[in-house]
């Protein structure tokens, strides 16, 4: 993985001031330095600016960027970020063209798959990508991010220049673009948040190219539009079809992302998903006479204060223990304290750029950092609960039939603590209301489905579009911010294309949800781990970590200087400090309840100190 940045801006040669724009593409590119540091590169031409830090996961010694390539018309130069799985596919078509390539790195195929088609190279390639490619015999950057956004790619206009990069810090180092917020901003944060509106960035003026989209920047201005997108269609295949279509396409995914020129590894949770995702990728390096190294993380004292509830019914030790007796594997149990997961929340601000999930992304942080110092390539379990049905707002009725998005359905919960002035100047329900029916608009159901069966639809297509980015975003800050990339085999867009369109009867039996992807890996994992009822990633249940929050927000509240005090009713804070939190009721997905409230907030306040946001 890789960070990348750059600017364009047709009026200007920038090549005039050399000097200058090169030291703004260097502290761009340092921006991302943790993102990889083995390499780092600046190309800057008349109108344009490219920089990129390097992960080096394939041709070590080769494969530097940016990546520069002489055509018959012009110049072409590319940045990118990620991994393409199917480049022993292009590579023939594309020879036949008369292409010939230097490295082994994905990089080169991709710049020579633009070369040859043209804007129709993302439809061709399966993987995980943002990038920018600079085609100088059209005079035009191009922008693009996966079909599924595993990656992010962030921009901004400012006049007629464009400014953009792998995360918004990078930005921030252009001279034209400071960190600022609107009335907008804080409808995000307070009424979507951790959650984004698909393309917004939160940040005043900053966007982010959406999944699936290309976006073309030329003199006559900057267009986007979708290459892929999903589409519903009849499901013909039977019962027995489905389960083998979906059991060849996973270890088709997990084979695919096992390429690498480093060790890979996997994170385990003792769940059917990162379970299944361990199985196959140990029995593929089983085969070439390697051991698959796996990780498992908890909480300190989780042994002793774990409350099992119906979002998370056990904990993952015994089953990741299953796992571990079944395969030849390598395992390390990480865990976190309370003093340190606390300390690391302003950190995980700085990662991320924005407030996030609180002690989920900066645990992830945390344990990402500890597997870094073995591997630089981890497989993820991530994404199958939002394509196979597996999360309670599919299968409980009040969940499924909320009138909202149904991982945050009650927005009382979400706004307790502002106070009165805020509520009526921000309109949180009519932005809420104005993002979810612009997605209901939009997602791709058949003319004969009513009832439920559109209902599913629609619930699907919101957990892709919005919860599923939610987690990516999530997973990406916490990785890259030790430089360990992450692969999410359940993303590849051939499963999520299939089974969009699989009936709900196919995903859900005789109560228990994914029976699917149960089936499908039967032949991999013994009925008592197989058949586990769905646990989330864990947080932590002692006590010591929510009085260490409640000390901090007390004297966020008492602090008159605070910035989030503008938006929060004291007397309701503190009674809500005093109050007892119910670990069973989130108010946002499955993981985030009262305490979870608490570190949201002290992350939003450290937020607007950090960028000054007025």
């Amino acid at each position: 993985m890789c960070g990348i940045a750059g600017f364009c801006r047709f009026e200007e040669d920038f090549t005039q001031d050399r000097a200058r724009w090169t030291r703004v593409l260097t502290e761009m590119r340092e921006a991302l330095a943790h993102r990889g540091r083995d390499q780092t590169g600046e190309y800057l031409r008349a109108c344009v600016g490219l920089a990129h830090t390097r992960l080096s996961i394939r041709d070590l010694s080769g494969g530097a960027q940016p990546m520069v390539r002489r055509g018959a018309r012009g110049e072409y130069a590319i940045v990118y970020n990620g991994e393409i799985y199917n480049t022993d596919e292009l590579i023939p078509d594309l020879t036949r063209r008369g292409f010939r390539f230097e490295t082994t790195c994905d990089t080169e195929v991709i710049l020579c798959a633009y070369m040859a088609y043209g804007p129709d190279f993302a439809s061709r390639l399966n993987g995980i990508f943002a990038l920018a490619i600079w085609d100088g015999a059209e005079r035009r950057l191009v922008l693009c991010r996966d079909r599924v956004g595993v990656k992010p790619l962030f921009y901004t206009e400012k006049g007629r220049t464009l400014v953009f990069g792998s995360e918004p810090k990078a930005l921030f180092c252009h001279p034209q673009v400071t960190p600022e917020a609107d009335l907008d901003s804080f409808r995000e944060i307070f009424g979507i948040g951790p959650a984004r509106t698909p393309g917004c960035g939160v940040f005043k003026g900053i966007k982010e190219v959406k999944p699936g989209c290309l976006a073309v920047f030329s003199p006559e201005g900057f267009r986007e539009f979708p290459y892929w997108s999903l589409t519903a269609r009849p499901h013909t295949d039977s019962y027995p079809e489905t389960v083998e279509t979906v059991s060849f396409l996973l270890r088709d995914a997990v084979k695919r992302q096992l390429v690498s020129d480093v060790p890979v590894c996997s994170f385990l949770s003792g769940g059917v998903d990162s379970s299944a995702v361990t199985a196959i990728a140990s029995g593929f390096l089983s085969q070439q006479g390697k051991s698959l190294h796996t990780f498992s993380f908890d909480f300190s004292r989780n042994d002793e204060f774990f409350q099992s509830n119906p979002f998370q019914p056990s904990r993952d030790r015994p089953y990741v223990d299953q796992v571990l007796s079944l395969y030849p594997l390598r395992h390390t149990y990480l865990e976190c304290g309370e003093a340190v997961l606390a300390e690391l929340l302003p950190e995980a601000v700085a990662v991320k750029d924005l407030p996030g999930m609180a002690d989920v992304d900066a645990s992830l942080m945390y344990f990402c950092a500890q597997v870094k110092r073995h591997s630089k390539v981890a497989l993820t379990g991530e994404c199958a609960d939002e394509i196979f049905g597996g999360y309670p707002w599919f299968y409980r009725e009040k969940l499924f039939h909320a009138d909202g998005f149904p991982w945050s359905a009650d927005l009382s919960v979400r706004t307790a603590l502002l106070s009165e002035d805020a509520l009526r100047v921000l309109k949180l329900e009519d932005y809420i209301r104005q993002r979810y029916t612009d997605s209901l608009r939009e997602t791709p159901v058949l003319p004969e489905e009513r009832g439920d069966d559109r209902r599913l639809r629609e619930v699907t297509y919101l957990s892709i579009r919005w919860f599923m980015q939610t987690l990516l975003d999530r997973m990406d800050r916490a990785s890259m911010s030790c430089g360990l990339e992450a692969r999410v085999p359940f993303a590849d867009h051939r499963l999520v294309e299939y089974l969009y369109n699989v009936p709900w009867s196919m995903k859900y039996q005789n109560g228990m949800e994914k029976v699917l992807l149960r089936d499908a890996c039967r032949d991999l994992l013994p009925p008592e781990l197989l058949y586990r009822k769905k646990s989330p990633y864990p947080k932590p249940y002692s006590p010591e970590y929510e009085a260490i929050l409640s000390r901090r927000f007390l004297a966020v509240l008492q602090d008159r200087a605070a910035p989030v005090n503008r938006f929060l009713d004291r007397e309701k804070a503190e009674r809500f400090l005093s109050a007892p939190h119910d670990y069973g009721s989130p108010w946002f997905g499955q993981l985030m309840a009262g305490p979870q409230m608490i570190a949201y907030l002290l992350q939003v306040n450290h937020w607007m100190e950090r960028y000054r946001i007025g």
